[in-house]
């Protein structure tokens, strides 16, 4: 009796450590199932202003397609963007023009590197006085940016426009001081780059570059009285998407520029910017 008790309880012993053995087995695959579940790899991009469509349908594709979780920062002016950057703060920047970037790389001593091509943003002359460049008086008051890059830019397009002639041998970086002809005798007032817009009623005309303008409910082909034409010495003032040079060869950086210059960023862009910024991939 007692030998038959003790395999009972030896029995119902065994079964039990198995269940255990069992229930633990089960327990362990499921938690290693859940580890070996790929997080998502944050990737922080750098923008400029509040208009930024096209990223955020990029930021979902590639959430659902990629599980890359595309964080989006937003900076109120140009440079910041280049020195978080460097430092580390973001991974990736878009929305630059290139010489803008270099220009800044060159003065700082940084090494933010193109990876791809976005949009050419055309500059505009805006006025809330006249409707027609060639109404504006003598004596007018021109509101630049004061930016070396942007000022470069905004002279460029006024000499385009036909209001002042520029010393040739400073290619594509004169400054006031490089103005050979001023036949208006025009005042120029130099700002940063996101107030020139919100001056229109203190001057006679502004330099406004096309982001700062759409950012204040303005439309670029509509709106400017005169808009920077577009042309093969364009190029450089075509917005990148710029990383650390060290890691301008990363294989997540590749998708999200494949993500990004497709069919249908193209069609976000000319739909929400009224097709004041140009795809150029």
């Amino acid at each position: 009796m007692k030998k038959g008790w003790k395999k009972l309880v030896t029995g119902i012993l065994t079964v039990g450590a198995l269940t255990l053995l069992g229930a633990c087995g089960s327990g362990s695959t499921k938690e290693t199932g859940s580890s070996e579940e790929a997080k998502a790899e944050v990737v922080r991009l750098g923008v400029v202003g509040e208009n930024n469509e096209a990223w955020e349908h990029v930021k979902k594709e590639l959430k659902d397609k990629e599980n890359i979780a595309l964080e989006i920062v937003k900076f109120t002016d140009y440079r910041g963007p280049i020195t978080a950057l460097e430092d580390g703060s973001i991974d990736l920047h878009s929305t630059l023009t290139e010489i803008y970037m270099d220009n800044v790389n060159k003065e700082g001593g940084f090494h933010n590197t193109t990876i791809a091509y976005t949009t050419l943003n055309p500059l505009g002359i805006f006025s809330n006085k006249i409707e027609d460049i060639k109404d504006l008086k003598d004596g007018a008051t021109v509101a630049i940016p004061n930016d070396v890059s942007n000022e470069s830019r905004a002279l460029l397009l006024l000499q385009t426009a036909g209001l002042i002639e520029l010393d040739k041998e400073k290619g594509f970086m004169p400054t006031v001081n490089d103005i050979t002809s001023n036949p208006k005798d025009l005042k120029f007032d130099l700002l940063d780059a996101n107030q020139t817009i919100r001056v229109l009623d203190d001057v006679d005309i502004a330099c406004v570059n096309n982001n700062v303008a759409v950012d204040a409910n303005y439309i670029p082909t509509e709106d400017a009285i005169f808009l920077e034409p577009i042309a093969d010495s364009s190029k450089p003032y075509y917005n990148v998407i710029a990383a650390r040079e060290e890691e301008k060869d990363k294989d997540i950086y590749k998708t999200i520029v494949k993500y990004y210059q497709t069919d249908e960023v193209k069609q976000i862009i000319e739909e929400t910017t009224k097709k004041s910024s140009v795809p150029v991939w």
